[in-house]
């Protein structure tokens, strides 16, 4: 007895150590670190770091060259995290991901025994290059570890060890020898963020960093506990019952067949946001909040996140694909639509 009473006593410290400065504090030294080497993209380095902290999974999507790749080595160089780059092509196999049952000789030489041999998918951070180049059938063996956090080879199942998040780059100009990702893949990534083209500023800071003898790297300034630490504490920020109603209120009204749905909803709306949209602007939000420096989840918090949190949720249809309706005008639109209430 005394010995679980000091466990939980240990456990009780540890979660305590993590508060909202704690927090704070180590937030903005993942992302000064970060923004040592890039350049810009502010709003991209905030979502990106919100999907680590959550624990989840991130969409990055941007013409080639903009530092996606870039932005997601940088951050894994910030976090003391083991790393894992799968550069996707056509040809990949789902075994190149998840790895291989391999037959080696046992300790007498006698016989042959089978060992799992683990893929480049056992890692904490893994950066998911062109994840559009993959087969859908490749793409499925990710969507196991992305959504179960496990892999399964030969009829076994093995845990991912935590923490475990996907950051998957796309090219959305470039679709020959693509493959679509499907709805449920794309329902399992927490944001999409897009990344912008720089400023004529960004850009003259970009040239002066990497045109030199010098480049810039990113020290290790956080570790897996802190990251699984700083999550809980998000989890465990309050949310008002008016804030989850306007979330809730928000996601049903991107639904074109709902009485909330506004004008814009109905006309170019095939299909409205998941729950696990839901789901991603109460926690994004409340991450937002603690990384202003505020343990309460405000309107606000659930405004900033929502773009990267349901625009791959939107299904358009014919109309508003032919009339190149962006995704984030509509959702823009249902929440200037929907009504906050007190």
């Amino acid at each position: 007895m005394m010995l679980i009473g000091m466990k939980e006593a240990l456990m009780t410290d540890a979660m305590n150590q993590m508060n909202l400065e704690r927090f704070s504090e180590i937030a903005r030294t993942i992302e000064a670190e970060v923004k040592r080497v890039i350049v810009g993209q502010d709003a991209v380095v905030r979502s990106v770091l919100i999907c680590i902290l959550a624990g989840r999974h991130a969409l990055l999507e941007g013409v080639p060259g903009l530092g996606k790749t870039m932005l997601i080595r940088t951050m894994a160089d910030a976090l003391d995290l083991k790393f894992s780059r799968i550069q996707f092509t056509p040809d990949m196999q789902p075994a190149d991901i998840t790895g291989t049952d391999i037959l080696e000789e046992s300790e007498d030489g006698r016989t042959k025994v089978r060992r799992f041999q683990p893929g480049p998918v056992s890692a904490n951070l893994i950066l998911a290059d062109e994840i559009n180049r993959a087969t859908p059938k490749t793409q499925s063996a990710l969507l196991e570890a992305m959504a179960e956090k496990t892999v399964t080879v030969a009829n076994r199942t093995y845990t991912l060890e935590p923490p475990f998040f996907v950051l998957a780059t796309q090219n959305p100009l470039e679709m020959e020898g693509t493959y679509p990702l499907p709805e449920a893949q794309l329902d399992r990534f927490m944001f999409k963020v897009n990344v912008e083209y720089p400023s004529v500023a960004d850009l003259v800071s970009i040239l002066h960093r990497t045109t030199g003898s010098e480049v810039p790297m990113a020290g290790k300034v956080a570790d897996g506990r802190q990251v699984i630490d700083m999550g809980k504490l998000a989890l465990n920020t309050p949310v008002a019952s008016h804030v989850t109603e306007y979330v809730a209120r928000v996601v049903v009204a991107t639904h074109p067949d709902q009485p909330d749905a506004s004008d814009m909803v109905r006309q170019f709306v095939r299909y409205g946001a998941s729950p696990r949209g839901a789901q991603s602007l109460i926690v994004g939000g409340k991450i937002n909040a603690l990384l202003e420096g505020r343990f309460n989840v405000s309107f606000e918090d659930i405004q900033a996140v929502a773009p990267a949190a349901l625009r791959h949720r939107l299904l358009l249809n014919f109309e508003g694909l032919a009339e190149g309706i962006s995704p984030d005008a509509i959702i823009a639109d249902s929440l200037k639509t929907v009504v906050k209430t007190a």
